[in-house]
């Protein structure tokens, strides 16, 4: 019992991950199963494959330099939240064992793909904001502070995976409150200039 509970610690962690990047979390728990770190479940051993691991690397670096590019990673996030909702997805079912294939898939789609397409649309909507009000030179910063936190929460995951849930269930509420923040802001200064285009002669 407790090792399953350890399992969907460690995949609501990664799901959690694959919010912020979509696949940081899958590279790391691929090279964690090939090296024996992790036990995958039956079916999905082959990501822990050097094959796995070597389309994930590439997919890595090329998601994590498409997203320094301004507006290219606005488009980007037009695709993210399905993308991150399938990776959360599959990165729970990859850990859970032990469980019949309807609770796995069901916890998978639930609980590791809902935390990811929560964080993913919560990070989406943080870039729009600040390409509204930054013109996408904020941009950069974002993408640095989501790669890290991807990174940070899926090693997190893999060695604490209490640890890791706390950590989560905080990143969601922190980041909902400083997004909230910056709409404020972001309303707040087209309030401004539309109320400079209105008293203009």
């Amino acid at each position: 019992m407790l090792e399953i509970i350890i399992s969907i610690c460690l995949g609501v962690g990664l799901a959690a991950s694959a919010g912020f990047r979509v696949f940081i979390p899958l590279l790391l728990l691929s090279i964690a199963g090939y090296m024996g770190w992790v036990p995958l479940t039956e079916n999905w051993e082959w990501a822990g494959s050097l094959p796995a691991i070597s389309i994930l690397a590439a997919a890595s670096i090329f998601e994590l330099i498409a997203y320094f590019i301004p507006y290219i990673d606005n488009l980007l996030d037009t695709i993210s939240i399905p993308l991150a909702t399938v990776a959360g997805t599959l990165a729970m079912v990859t850990v859970v064992g032990d469980l019949d294939p309807l609770y796995s898939w069901t916890l998978a789609i639930i609980a590791g793909g809902g935390t990811a397409a929560a964080i993913a649309t919560t990070t989406s909507a943080a870039r729009a904001a600040s390409t509204a009000t930054t013109a996408g030179i904020g941009n950069p910063v974002i993408s640095v502070l989501e790669a890290f936190f991807s990174t940070f929460l899926s090693v997190l995951s893999l060695l604490a995976p209490f640890a890791a849930v706390i950590v989560v269930i905080l990143t969601i509420f922190g980041i909902r409150k400083l997004y909230r923040k910056m709409f404020k802001r972001s309303s707040l200064s087209r309030k401004r200039n539309n109320l400079k285009i209105d008293q203009q002669p």
